[in-house]
């Protein structure tokens, strides 16, 4: 179990899972919102989170409330003085993570890690006016933050090795699997991969190749449960590159290369046909088991939960 003093600033879903996270491993965390309407809502959220945990027998009632115990919820930066890691969570604003760090570095120690959760803005632009670009690198989780275990760790060209090391050492601490990326590109690696997957989906549904349903059952059957177990590039070896140089000679020239917003979701946003969120985007939510569905995006969470949680 971890005894270190941490901080968040950004109350929001994603900074909330983070010091969900934090304190499951029995940090100390700190948590700077905006005004007591923002805090209210992020205790809201932390309580949610800790809840389904009990729920799914994941913690007890006990480790609930030593979780709790750990929060701090502010909206004064200087609470942050003493951390030994400070991440910056909030909206994909420049100017207000730049004023961010600027508050941050006024109270904090040179030596304090600090990090954002951005999945668009380079950390180079991140630190342009930091004082300490150093020890600033961006650890990019996914929703949910605190149970989805894969964090993109990404430094810029002022970031120092050591902080890299650092940083990769303490998100192992907190049961995260890291991935780093040796320089920044634009969505990281993830969401580089799902817009690719993304993009031939939607362009196969278009050309009426194939039903949005039958897409995901080929994604659920034969991608998602292969790369579970296994590497995308370890099967690639695996296959052999005589062969799939022969498969991409044939697929490639095929292969949708747009760089245009498709049309099918162009006229989902005109009609207001945007998702689950409205009841109908690709699919009618409405002959959907909205429970089942939760159930069923939130399963393979719970199956490699393992936080070393405080009692006391």
């Amino acid at each position: 179990m971890l005894n270190y003093k941490t901080g968040v600033v950004g109350a929001g879903r994603v900074g909330a899972g983070m010091a969900t996270l934090m304190a499951g491993h029995g940090c100390e965390v700190t948590i700077v919102g905006l005004d007591e309407d923002d805090l209210q809502r992020c205790r809201g959220i932390l309580e949610g989170n800790l809840d389904e945990l009990v729920q799914q027998g994941l913690a007890t009632e006990k480790n609930r409330a030593a979780i709790l115990r750990r929060f701090t919820l502010t909206t004064d930066t200087t609470a942050l003085k003493g951390c030994m890691f400070v991440l910056e969570a909030a909206f994909e604003n420049l100017d207000v993570k730049k004023g961010i760090y600027r508050q941050v570095e006024a109270v904090v120690s040179p030596d304090t890690l600090m990090a954002s959760t951005t999945s668009a803005i380079s950390v180079e632009l991140l630190t342009a006016d930091m004082a300490h670009p150093e020890r600033f690198a961006v650890t990019h989780p996914f929703q949910p933050a605190h149970m989805l275990p894969l964090v993109e760790l990404v430094g810029g060209p002022n970031t120092a090795p050591e902080t890299i090391d650092r940083l990769h050492a303490f998100l192992e601490e907190l049961d995260r699997e890291v991935v780093t990326l040796h320089k920044s590109v634009p969505g990281f690696i993830i969401n580089r991969l799902a817009q690719a997957l993304f993009r031939e989906s939607l362009y196969l549904v278009e050309q009426g190749v194939v039903s949005v349903a039958d897409v995901d059952k080929a994604i659920k059957y034969a991608v998602g449960m292969r790369y579970a177990s296994i590497g995308l590039l370890e099967y690639f070896d695996d296959v052999g590159f005589s062969l799939e140089r022969d498969i991409a000679q044939t697929v490639y020239p095929d292969l949708c290369s747009t760089r245009a917003i498709q049309q099918i979701v162009l006229d989902g946003l005109a009609s207001g046909k945007t998702g689950r969120s409205v009841g109908l985007g690709l699919y009618d939510w409405s002959k959907k088991d909205d429970a089942d569905y939760l159930r069923r995006k939130a399963a393979p969470y719970y199956a490699c939960f393992h936080w070393d949680m405080p009692e006391a």
